[in-house]
């Protein structure tokens, strides 16, 4: 069972609101004794999925949260827009896939980097996406 030490709201709206972001998902994943390595795998996933909820859902908020189960520690994050949504999730996971002129590795490279990764998206309502990775994973 996974328990909340401790949660917050971050909106992002704008491009400078990502490096206030990976400030306080810095903060908090140094708080929850995360190492250099793991901190830098989780803000980089972080980077990639605040900047698609810019480009493709016209912003939104990211819940950050402290979170422990048993004896481990690690940082989740929801990353919530109110965009066009995704209407092909296997799709968007695949690499090289892009609705964008970009390399379509966000998505999938994101996932590669943290522990748990989960979207939901619904077309027309936004997107989801939930990641975390613990402290040692």
């Amino acid at each position: 069972m996974i328990i909340s030490l401790s949660k917050e709201t971050v909106e992002v709206i704008k491009e400078q609101d990502t490096i206030f972001l990976r400030n306080r998902i810095k903060e908090c994943a140094t708080k929850a004794g995360m190492g250099l390595v793991n901190q830098t795998k989780l803000i980089t996933a972080a980077s990639e999925l605040a900047r698609n909820m810019l480009r493709y859902g016209g912003g939104g908020s990211v819940q950050v949260e402290i979170v422990s189960k048993g004896k481990e520690n690690g940082i989740r994050l929801a990353f919530i827009d109110k965009g066009p949504g995704i209407a092909d999730i296997p799709l968007a996971m695949k690499d090289g896939y892009s609705t964008g002129k970009s390399l379509g590795l966000g998505l999938p490279g994101a996932k590669r980097l943290v522990s748990e990764f989960d979207i939901k998206s619904k077309v027309g309502e936004g997107t989801v996406i939930t990641i975390l990775k613990w402290k040692n994973g």
